[in-house]
């Protein structure tokens, strides 16, 4: 069910800082901090004493102490203080875990750590990019991930979960692309000569009729980029020129945590008004609620796939996207696992 050799993003880079934090991981509990000079540490959430969650200790002089009894372990995961005793069991040694910090997230790799390659970490430019604003957040999820991802790329959805921000009936029948492109499944949707709905009216702060496109791209094991945005009707965005509107880029990034929860790490990057704050924290308000509506989806959905065992979902036309996700997911973990056997 999970990946193995791949790049989990684990949280925003604000989010871990010098106190220990634990997190869940593809079934690995990891705990994360930073030393004085700001770079990370990831070790594993396990005490070899007494088998003590070390997230719930604490850090000093970059050196991570366990909350029981004070058995201290350096950014190597080699004990170097035991209470007590002179000597040091060369036995109590725990897992040390490649981290990244990139594109404001910090970044865990899971698998065989020889093979762990920053290189291979996901391209997200927006994020970076000093043309882009760029804000998010991130919610805990009580769904098998790969929900998310069949939510992501199918966004007909909008029209009924989102109907007072980013949904209009349109969605619904405007035609959609969907379709393989090298090791990613690509879906394009653009409604023409639309009402825009009411978030790009608020944005673009206009009412003229526009047209619309999103643009979902999935990459294994689960990130996801949505290129959006709206343009006055027949000013020819659809064949390229988007210079009479303004476009903005999600990402969404979803780390499994167990088969039934996981780390939803959304994003907003935006390449028009960027120097405006309060604009941004504004469209973090407002795509967190949206991002709030779709987790309600999610949490019902968990619940009657446990409650029965006994049925499957089923795919429409509007699933393809979802399903080529799935496939290429599927293939990653087939292939997987036949080199582990």
């Amino acid at each position: 069910m999970f990946l193995k050799d791949q790049w989990y993003a684990v949280a925003w880079d604000r989010d871990i800082g010098g106190k220990p934090v634990g997190h869940t991981i593809c079934g690995e509990k990891i705990v994360f901090y930073r030393k004085r000079d700001r770079s990370l540490v990831a070790l594993e959430d396990c005490c070899p004493h007494r088998l003590f969650p070390l997230s719930q200790g604490s850090v000093h002089d970059d050196r991570l102490v366990c909350g029981y009894h004070g058995l201290t372990f350096a950014e190597g995961g080699q004990c170097v203080h035991m209470p007590s005793q002179d000597t040091i069991n060369p036995n109590a040694h725990i897992r040390a875990y490649p981290v990244v910090e990139r594109y404001r997230f910090i970044w865990v790799w899971i698998g065989d750590a020889a093979l762990a390659d920053p290189a291979r970490i996901p391209a997200l430019p927006w994020c970076a990019d000093p043309a882009w604003a760029f804000d998010g957040g991130t919610y805990h999820t009580a769904c098998d991930y790969r929900l998310v991802i069949d939510n992501l790329m199918d966004l007909t959805h909008e029209t009924y979960v989102h109907a007072t921000s980013i949904g209009q009936k349109e969605l619904t029948e405007a035609p959609f692309d969907a379709k393989l492109v090298g090791d990613r499944a690509v879906v394009s949707r653009w409604t023409l000569n639309v009402e825009p709905p009411p978030f790009w009216v608020h944005n673009w702060k206009s009412k003229e009729l526009v047209d619309r496109w999103q643009i979902c791209e999935y990459s294994v094991p689960s990130v996801i980029t949505i290129d959006v945005g709206v343009a006055r009707a027949g000013t020819g965005a659809p064949q390229g020129d988007r210079s009479q509107g303004i476009s903005a880029t999600v990402i969404n990034l979803i780390t499994p945590e167990t088969e039934t929860s996981c780390l939803y790490h959304w994003g907003f990057a935006r390449n028009f008004e960027t120097d405006d704050q309060g604009l941004t924290a504004r469209i973090r308000e407002a795509q967190g609620g949206v991002f709030m509506e779709d987790i309600d989806v999610f949490v019902h959905q968990q619940q009657n796939i446990l409650a029965r065992p006994d049925r499957k979902m089923m795919s429409f036309n509007i699933d393809a996207g979802g399903v080529l996700a799935r496939r290429l997911l599927d293939r990653a973990l087939q292939n997987s696992a036949s080199k582990a056997a």
